[in-house]
C-alpha cells in the first residue's frame, strides 16, 4: 500500500495575510522541508524536512475539517517538493476547499487540482549573492506554474533597486498579467513594515503593481494551536 503520509510543521486556522485574498478566514497546512535558504524566512522552524510530525492525508483532513473552511494554504517549506501534494490537494477539493499554494516558484508540478498558486520568486535580496542563485530562481519553473494555473507572483522588496529584477522576471515569464504582480515590503515587524510601506506604494502606482499587505505583521502572531 502507497505510504501517504506527510511531514506536517503545523496546521492552524486564521486569515491570510497577504496576497490578493488577505483577510480570508483560512486552514493553514505547513509542510516541512525546503531546499532555499532566504535571508529573510519568517519560517525557519519549518526548513528541516523533518521539523514536526508524520500524518497521514486522512489525519490532515480530520484537523482541516474542525474549522469547516472555505479556503486553505498549503504552504511550507516549500510545498511543491513534497510527492503527495496531488493527493492532499485532491482530498481537499472533494470537500469543496479553495486551495492556495504557497511556493517559491522553483518546481512545476502539473494537474494539481489548485485554485490559486500563489508563488513568491526569489530576487537577489533573498541570498545576498552569497549563494548559488540558480537555485532561487528557475524562469523554466515559474513558466510552467504561470501557464498552467490562476496565479500572483508576489515579490519582497527591501530597496528601489528590488524592482528592477521584478521587470526582468515579468519579462522573462511574457504576458504576465501586471494585476496579479504584488510587492509586498521586507519587514520583521510592524514598525519595519510601516516604515517601508510608503516606499512599496510608490513603487506600485509608478509600475503598475498591486500592493500586498503583510497582516500577519500588523496582528502579531495568529498561529493557535490547531
Amino acid at each position: 500500500m502507497q505510504n501517504t503520509e506527510i511531514q506536517i510543521s503545523e496546521i492552524f486556522y486564521s486569515i491570510q495575510g497577504e496576497g490578493l485574498l488577505a483577510g480570508r478566514a483560512s486552514v493553514f497546512i505547513r509542510l516541512a522541508g525546503c531546499p532555499l535558504r532566504c535571508n529573510y524566512c519568517d519560517t525557519k522552524y519549518a526548513l528541516d524536512a523533518r521539523a514536526g510530525t508524520k500524518m497521514s492525508i486522512d489525519e490532515i483532513m480530520k484537523k482541516v475539517m474542525k474549522h469547516s473552511p472555505k479556503y486553505a494554504v498549503i504552504t511550507g517549506g516549500e510545498p511543491m517538493i513534497s510527492p503527495h501534494i496531488s493527493l492532499l490537494c485532491e482530498k481537499m477539493k472533494e470537500n469543496n476547499i479553495h486551495i492556495t499554494i504557497e511556493t517559491a516558484g522553483i518546481k512545476f508540478v502539473s494537474g494539481l487540482a489548485c485554485d490559486l498558486m500563489s508563488i513568491s520568486p526569489k530576487t537577489s535580496n533573498a541570498c545576498d549573492g552569497q549563494q548559488d542563485k540558480d537555485k532561487y530562481l528557475k524562469i523554466d519553473q515559474l513558466k510552467g506554474l504561470v501557464g498552467n494555473y490562476d496565479y500572483q507572483l508576489k515579490f519582497v522588496i527591501e530597496k528601489i533597486e528590488d524592482v528592477a529584477e521584478v521587470h526582468q522576471i515579468v519579462d522573462y515569464l511574457k504576458d504576465i498579467d501586471r494585476s496579479k504582480v504584488l510587492l509586498m515590503p521586507q519587514a520583521g515587524d510592524v514598525s519595519e513594515y510601516i516604515k517601508k510601506s510608503p516606499l512599496i506604494v510608490e513603487l506600485c502606482k509608478a509600475n503598475g503593481f498591486v500592493f500586498s499587505p503583510r497582516l500577519q505583521l500588523v496582528f502579531g502572531e495568529t498561529r493557535p494551536a490547531e
